[in-house]
């Protein structure tokens, strides 16, 4: 059992230890606020009538804060960083321009065209003008210029974007729905050795390990 599991407090995850509930304890972890988490099965619980309640597409993570419901990993993350102020995640809002077009980008474009890819969606020519990515290669290469770009997506500091950004490419790279690109790599790298990305890690993996 995670040390989250016994913290009373108003803010809960809900999530999967194989989801993109990872996301979510990534961008909690990197908060530094306590949080308790609620563990749910796919076909099982994410399908009772109490979560449906609070997710009702059964999905996960969802997170719980003061009584408000938050879905959708990359609204997680944005709202995370809005709600503490203190672990500076966010920037300015008069700098939030790259900060919201590679959020909105990585939650768009770029996961339909990954997905479309994994299921094997073939996109023709003429139809490319009604998805939102045009082509998987395009954007792939839109993705590997921005992480180059800067030392983060959104210029020289860390914030909630690299989370939700950092994760894909981090997943992406190692179930091989995204190519092992130098920029790629680099940027993964460098995130992958964040203390809060290090410890999200753990938790989820123990979890992953533990007996049903």
């Amino acid at each position: 059992m995670s040390l989250t599991d016994s913290i009373n407090c108003d803010l809960v995850l809900y999530t999967h230890p194989m989801s993109r509930g990872r996301i979510a304890r990534w961008m909690l972890e990197e908060t530094g606020v306590p949080y308790r988490q609620v563990l749910l099965g796919y076909e099982t619980s994410m399908n009772e009538p109490e979560y449906l309640r609070i997710n009702p597409m059964g999905k996960v993570p969802a997170i719980t804060h003061h009584g408000q419901v938050v879905t959708e990993s990359a609204a997680i993350c944005a709202y995370l960083a809005d709600a503490f102020p203190e672990a500076e995640l966010a920037p300015a809002p008069s700098d939030r321009a790259s900060y919201y077009r590679w959020l909105f980008f990585v939650a768009g474009p770029l996961e339909a065209a990954v997905i479309d890819r994994v299921l094997q969606v073939n996109i023709s020519e003429e139809q490319q003008r009604m998805v939102g990515y045009g082509t998987f290669e395009r954007t792939v290469d839109v993705l590997a210029k921005a992480v180059s770009t800067a030392p983060y997506i959104t210029g020289d500091r860390f914030s909630a974007a690299d989370v939700y950004v950092g994760s894909h490419v981090l997943w992406g790279m190692q179930f091989g729905s995204l190519p092992k690109r130098a920029e790629f790599e680099e940027y993964a790298g460098k995130l992958a050795q964040r203390p809060a990305y290090l410890a999200a890690k753990a938790i989820d993996d123990a979890l992953r390990q533990a007996p049903a």
